[in-house]
């Protein structure tokens, strides 16, 4: 099922209480206080955003794929769409969205998939498994890579095929398109700005993105 519910957010950029572009291939990890609203911007378009989100009191909660398109029985994210933990708990709600549909099926590149996916020779290539590693080691002692779940590609395009397979396909985002959240809890957001240069999620040339955060 398609969704295309493009909201448009009355928030202004020079009111962010921060503000930080994320360059190709680098990640980012930062609690998001509850009521705090989190913006994701692809800056140039066609950039694949890889998230996760943790409950920060309890960073064993993990968001959960599965009990996000359960709830709402869309496989794909939007405007409304609201982000669940594997217990069930409401970490992020998606309060405005200028691309109008996000992934939430096709997982994060790694150096296996790749191999697998690709070639054997792209087995040393950059990939969002070892930046979410990276970032998690960096951050603090409390998670690993055993916290790795299927995540969330924002602004990516992953068409389900009748036959129930999945397709890595052309954007449908475009230059200076976000999508906006409010955390619902104190929760730990972990991105990966993918570097994927094998499909045509970034049309092969990954760009930067931003991130903001508002108080309300």
């Amino acid at each position: 099922m398609a969704v295309f519910n493009r909201v448009e957010s009355e928030r202004k950029v020079e009111e962010a209480i921060y503000s930080e572009v994320i360059q190709a291939g680098d990640g980012w990890m930062r609690e998001i206080e509850p009521g705090q609203v989190l913006r994701i911007e692809d800056l140039e378009g066609n950039q694949a955003a890889d998230t996760l989100f943790f409950d920060a009191e309890n960073p064993d909660d993990h968001y959960s794929a599965v009990a996000t398109i359960v709830g709402q029985k869309n496989i794909y994210l939007s405007t409304g769409s609201i982000l669940r933990a594997e217990s069930g708990k409401r970490l992020m709600t998606i309060v405005a969205d200028t691309c109008g549909r996000h992934d939430t099926l096709g997982g994060a590149c790694s150096a296996q998939s790749n191999t697998v996916r690709y070639a054997h020779d792209t087995l040393p290539m950059h990939n969002c498994r070892d930046t979410f590693m990276l970032q998690m080691a960096k951050y603090d002692g409390n998670y690993t890579k055993r916290d790795l779940a299927p995540n969330i590609n924002f602004f990516m395009n992953v068409p389900v095929t009748p036959e129930g397979g999945l397709t890595f396909e052309d954007g449908v985002s475009g230059p200076n398109r976000y999508v906006e959240m409010k955390a619902e809890c104190r929760t730990t957001a972990l991105i990966s700005n993918c570097p994927q240069l094998n499909n045509p999620c970034n049309a092969y040339n990954p760009t930067p993105i931003r991130v903001l955060i508002w108080e309300k």
